[in-house]
């Protein structure tokens, strides 16, 4: 039985592609998984084109992300007008076109990803989408495999982190591609490289929002819920969601706050009982962005949608709507259940 599966077509196509006068931009929304994602796709690219560059729509502020840039020499940039003018091709990684405003207006030569399908599939001339893999970096050290290129010691441990957050140190749904290409991977990264960039999770002044979400927490049977007014960043919001994911039975729990006239939302549940992209997606998804995985998602509304609402009072109203539309339907099936 092989190692991975056999990727010869694949190849064939993808390589197909490139021609030595382009010019390739790699598209992101930076975190581990698309930053390891880019960088394997540009080892693929290389010396098969006249350039590869690598581009985020997002802010770069988490403290392992900035990490694992400077340590493993990613050489990303800011997408603006003027780089993107700069290339004739596109291609993303770990995303899906329509997963960010920026993305939308980019003729995408090549999508790779994890994440799961619209009714609609992406257009591009290639195309591999694999939501049963728990990484995009999984799906790309197949392909790394398959041309036969062994990772240097940067690019395995940019791979090894993208697996490792992805599906949360294999506590997230993962497939068998997942556990080889994790495998695989560990005989060429640096472990102390790995371990330097776990290790910078915080920044000093985020401290003062653990004391301040303390106090503002409310406890909603086996969730709990933070409004923490307006932050300097959107990650700090992430932080404490996974914080509090780990108090004794709280198995969902739902941070906020107020960013870029925005009001952002995590959610973060334990993915036994409760989907929280669904649960995101049902209440804020006629408002804005809102959607993710059964354990993650996040939800970003305008502030103008609340209506002069207090965005805290909002919150709390969506989510007694949504927690009263569950108990029906919950009910109803009980009912079916008994018939």
């Amino acid at each position: 039985m092989a190692y991975f599966r056999n990727l010869d077509q694949k190849i064939k196509e993808l390589l197909g592609l490139f021609e030595k006068d382009q010019r390739w931009l790699i598209v992101i929304n930076a975190d581990p998984d698309a930053l390891a994602s880019a960088m394997a796709l540009k080892r693929i690219m290389a010396r098969r084109v006249r350039a590869v560059g690598i581009a985020h729509v997002n802010e770069v502020s988490r403290p392992d992300n900035l990490a694992m840039i400077k340590l493993l020499r990613i050489p990303t940039q800011k997408l603006t007008p003027l780089l993107k003018a700069q290339y004739d091709r596109f291609a993303i990684v770990d995303s899906q076109p329509h997963h960010h405003p920026d993305f939308e207006d980019i003729d995408f030569s090549i999508i790779l990803d994890h994440h799961p399908l619209k009714d609609e599939p992406p257009q591009a001339e290639f195309r591999e989408i694999r939501p049963d893999y728990g990484a995009n970096s999984s799906l790309m050290t197949e392909y790394l495999y398959n041309l036969k290129m062994r990772p240097g010691k940067l690019l395995a441990t940019a791979l090894v982190y993208g697996i490792k957050t992805d599906t949360q140190s294999f506590e997230r749904p993962f497939s068998d591609v997942d556990i080889r290409a994790f495998r695989y991977l560990t005989k060429f990264y640096n472990p102390l490289l790995l371990q330097k960039i776990v290790r910078s999770e915080f920044r000093k002044e985020w401290l003062k929002y653990f004391s301040q979400a303390f106090k503002k927490v409310k406890i909603l049977g086996q969730g709990l819920s933070v409004f923490m007014g307006t932050v300097d960043s959107p990650d700090i919001l992430v932080i404490l969601a996974d914080f509090f994911l780990r108090v004794h039975n709280v198995s969902w729990d739902l941070v906020s706050g107020l960013h870029d006239d925005k009001l952002i939302v995590i959610f973060r549940g334990d993915g036994l009982r409760r989907d929280m992209g669904k649960m995101a997606s049902q209440m804020f998804g006629d408002l804005g962005t809102a959607g993710g995985h059964r354990s993650m998602a996040r939800a970003e509304i305008p502030l103008s949608k609340l209506e002069r609402t207090h965005p805290q009072q909002f919150i709390w109203q969506r989510l007694g709507d949504y927690r009263k539309k569950r108990g029906r339907q919950e009910m109803a099936g009980w009912n079916r259940s008994e018939e």
